[in-house]
Parts: C-alpha cells; structure tokens; sequence
C-alpha cells in the first residue's frame, strides 16, 4: 500500500487496556486506533461547517495484521484518503512501530446526510480536503 496523498499521523504508546491475553494488542483495539485516527484527521481539516453537514458511516473494513505491539510499545497511526466518488470514500492505514508496517488497513466510508440519515453526494469541497479534486 503506498502513500500517494497527504497523510495524517498520530502516536500512541500502548497501554495496559489494549492487551489481550497473549499479552499484544486485541484486534478490535487495532479497530478502535483506525476509527480515532479517521476521525482526528477529519476534523483537523474539515471547518466545523462542513462537519456539522456530513457524517461517515463504516460500510466495510478490511484489516491485515502483520505483527504484535505490546504494552508500552510506541506506535504510529497513519492514515490518509484514497479516493472518494459518488457517496463513498475510501480511507487507508498504517499502524508503525519503529518504522516497520504492522498492520495495513482500508475502511470505505459512506457520507450521509446528518438530518436524512440517507447517502451523500461527495462535493468538491470535501474532495479538496482530501486532496483529491
């Protein structure tokens, strides 16, 4: 997966909560750190406007888990959007610890009208945010 846009980046150092028992991080925490990163991004580009105009909803995930993190383990959430057409967009990841890729994602997210709860033509605008018009 390569990186062609703009991308948003974050850290995290793993804590206590986001172990399992085999003693890594739990997979639905991987999910948890996508959806944070994804909606952090989101609003450091989108003026409250245009946020109070749109929300995403998760139409699918697809996650590839590489390698462990483990308690006290710095990682890096890296995300950025791929495309965006019609009503969805397609969002990627990449969970880093100390460079190395461990963990690769993609979520297609569908924008919907907040007051109608139905899909949303993506605008121009929003595109622009993205880098993507």
């Amino acid at each position: 997966m390569n990186t062609p846009r703009p991308v948003f980046t974050q850290t995290r150092e793993i804590c206590e909560a986001d172990i399992d028992e085999m003693q890594h991080v739990n997979n639905v925490v991987y999910l948890k750190f996508l959806q944070e990163v994804a909606i952090s991004h989101w609003d450091s580009l989108a003026p409250q406007k245009v946020r109070d105009s749109i929300r995403w909803i998760v139409r699918k995930h697809e996650i590839e888990y590489l390698y462990p993190a483990r308690l006290h383990d710095r990682i890096e959430l890296v995300t950025w959007v791929s495309s965006a057409s019609g009503v969805s967009s397609e969002r990627c990841y990449e969970i880093r610890l100390n460079g190395r890729v461990i963990v690769k994602a993609r979520t297609l997210w569908i924008a919907v009208d907040p007051l109608t709860q139905k899909p949303l033509r993506i605008s121009e605008e929003i595109k622009k945010l993205f880098d993507l018009a």
